[in-house]
């Protein structure tokens, strides 16, 4: 990853001198706590300055945890908006868990909030919880290692996804919500505007200027019954409405904060054993990853270890995670490790090099475009679980209805928005099976807070599959997912996709205490 630019570094360093001078009881105090902020940076994307936010660890972006190391942290605001984080992937006690005034507000400008709890190791991620923050890069890796990581010896690399825009999120989404995000394959029709978006779900400092965050869901993209699906797909094939796959044409596509026209090249070993952690943390774009001529097995998805998949070309959506093992040869060279935009030309990625090899430039359009991902959920299908949920009787079913259309721009939840919708109830301890079906024309990669769960079916047929947290649910389908209830709280359940998001595509998994 790369390290802090100066000017973040500059901002970095500014924060603790600020917080040194806070009054003692606004610190945590937790004595052995690592040290994470909030911060802006300015990135150089293809010759142009992008000032972005980030989140500052010990060593640069991000946080990694050796095996058995609690997640004992001091976060600290150094913007000049409030601000929360999300841990996705792990499960920490709701109160920690990083959403808006649920139950924790934002974190004031300046301010240190700390966190601990147990960590779980693999592949995760932390991000804001307000959509437009991440939408500005307020999100980083968080790598827990395992012991099994240390024993097998493999070099760890890391691979974090981004789209970016220069222009604001707020103007991103307007385009969009307009019908005037471009988005190239499977490209919408309609172009109306939307009178009224719903008030951005997180509230407080993530609602949009001029927004009434107590009007949530009132307007012309509110609670679109089921089914009604105006404008949807734009065009009309044999097999009926068409996809739509990218509903944004963003002004870059970066993995680790960098372009293909100044890749990351990652120095390795001749026959060098890689473990390639890779991150989605998009607000938009569903990426295929391409090993090229280094073939890879996937090993784990969403930090949870799955059967070995071997293969070159593996698929996330936003917010999911892969972890790829990949052999090198035993010689010299340079392999491009690729991530290619579904439905698009444009790519991402980083170089791995051996000392002295000849790294050629990568074109950041393919020849070709990259087809759509899993529309069948054959990838999914194939994945299985190393350490499968135990059996037993299921307590609770739910049915979750995933619906929306392009015109207008409004995406729902059982035909609701936020601020309109039903909880999906349970009580701590039940199995609960939540069966997503998707009756709109663009994929949901839908992320449960505060769980675990099992893929168990596909499109009505059992499945052994994938312990996760964010399933991918294409156009049209339906994927089973069973859980073990945890924590008597209310954990947000909701689309990854931030404009879904932001336009009110998330409900509330609210768990009970057991009777």
């Amino acid at each position: 990853m790369n390290t802090l630019s100066r000017r973040g570094f500059l901002a970095a360093g500014a924060a603790a001198v600020a917080v040194a001078q806070m009054p003692r009881f606004a610190l945590a105090q937790t004595p052995d706590a690592l040290r994470l902020a909030a911060v802006t940076r300015t990135l150089d994307i293809d010759g142009r300055a992008a000032t972005v936010f980030g989140l500052a660890g010990p060593g640069g972006q991000g946080l990694v945890l050796d095996p058995g190391q609690r997640f004992r942290v001091d976060l600290t605001n150094d913007l000049d908006v409030g601000t929360i984080i999300h841990w996705h992937g792990q499960i920490p006690p709701n109160a920690q868990d990083g959403v808006p005034d649920m139950p924790m507000p934002l974190l004031a400008p300046g301010e240190t909030r700390s966190y601990d709890f147990e960590a779980r190791t693999g592949t995760h991620w932390m991000h804001s919880h307000v959509p437009i923050q991440e939408m500005q890069l307020l999100a980083a890796p968080l790598i827990v290692r395992s012991a099994e990581d240390i024993a097998t010896d493999r070099q760890e690399v890391v691979m974090f996804l981004h789209d970016f825009s220069f222009k604001s999120p707020e103007e991103v989404l307007a385009e969009i919500a307009g019908g005037h995000g471009g988005g190239g394959h499977g490209a919408h029709g309609g172009h109306g505007d939307v009178q009224s978006m719903p008030g951005m779900p997180m509230g407080g400092a993530g609602a949009m200027p001029g927004m009434d965050h107590g009007a949530m869901g009132h307007g012309a993209m509110g609670g679109m019954p089921m089914g009604s699906m105006p404008g949807m797909g734009g065009m009309m094939g044999m097999g009926g409405m068409a996809m739509d796959l990218n509903d944004y044409d963003w002004d870059a596509y970066l993995a680790n904060d960098r372009t293909l026209s100044d890749p990351e090249v990652v120095q390795v070993e001749r026959g060098g054993r890689i473990r390639l952690r890779v991150i989605n943390a998009a607000a938009a774009t569903v990426f295929w990853i391409d090993t090229g001529a280094a073939g890879a097995r996937l090993v784990a998805v969403d930090g949870h270890a799955v059967q070995p998949l071997p293969g070159k070309r593996f698929g996330l959506a936003m917010g999911q995670r892969l972890d790829l093992e990949i052999d090198l040869p035993s010689e010299r060279g340079a392999w491009p490790i690729l991530a290619l935009r579904e439905g698009a030309r444009e790519r991402s990625g980083l170089i791995l090099a051996t000392p002295g090899a000849e790294v050629r430039r990568v074109d950041a359009l393919a020849e070709a475009e990259a087809p759509a991902f899993d529309t069948d959920l054959a990838q999914e299908a194939r994945l299985i679980a190393v350490d499968a949920l135990p059996e037993r009787p299921v307590d609770r079913s739910q049915m979750l209805m995933l619906g929306g259309s392009m015109q207008p721009y409004a995406w729902t939840i059982n035909g609701a928005v936020w601020g309109q919708h039903q909880p999906v109830v349970a009580r701590s301890g039940e199995r609960v099976v939540l069966s997503f079906h998707n009756m709109s024309m663009m994929g949901h990669p839908m992320h449960l807070h505060g769980h675990v769960f099992q893929v168990v079916g596909i499109s009505g047929q059992r499945v052994a599959g994938a312990l996760r947290d964010t399933v991918y649910v294409p156009p049209m389908s339906m994927v089973d997912v069973a859980l073990d209830a945890g924590e008597a709280a209310r954990w947000m359940l909701h689309c990854h996709h931030m404009p879904h998001l932001a336009t009110g595509m998330m409900t509330e998994f609210a768990v009970s205490p057991s009777v």
